[in-house]
């Protein structure tokens, strides 16, 4: 059975940083795009940053220079590091695992962290 377990969301001043974890289960990281993804009140999940399972990184124009994605495939984890967080920023953050162009094809998420930035 596959699971996304996301750790390391919480309550941080403005400016301050926060560094995201996201493991998962069942044999499915190495072959993986993983992304980590947002979701504020009232809001559509968006796309914060991807990495393919070739190492490449994607980042929405948002958060460019301020988060970074990386992922350990030894420990099936991927982290984003977010630093100079913003009022803007607060949302519950989600991980997901992709293979969805692939054959056997699969999308998959995590339960969300909640990440919260006091001014």
């Amino acid at each position: 059975q596959v699971q996304l377990v996301e750790s390391g969301g919480g309550l941080v001043q403005a400016g301050g940083s926060l560094r995201l974890s996201c493991t998962t289960s069942g044999n499915i990281f190495r072959s993986s795009d993983m992304g980590w993804y947002r979701q504020a009140p009232g809001k559509q999940r968006e796309v914060v940053a991807v990495i393919s399972s070739g190492g490449r990184t994607n980042y929405a124009d948002s958060v460019k220079g301020r988060f970074t994605i990386s992922r350990d495939n030894a420990k099936n984890t991927v982290y984003l590091q977010m630093n100079s967080l913003k009022p803007e920023d607060p949302a519950v953050y989600y991980c997901n695992a992709d293979r969805r162009y692939y054959s056997p094809g699969y999308n998959y998420w995590g339960q969300g962290t909640q990440v919260t930035v006091s001014s």
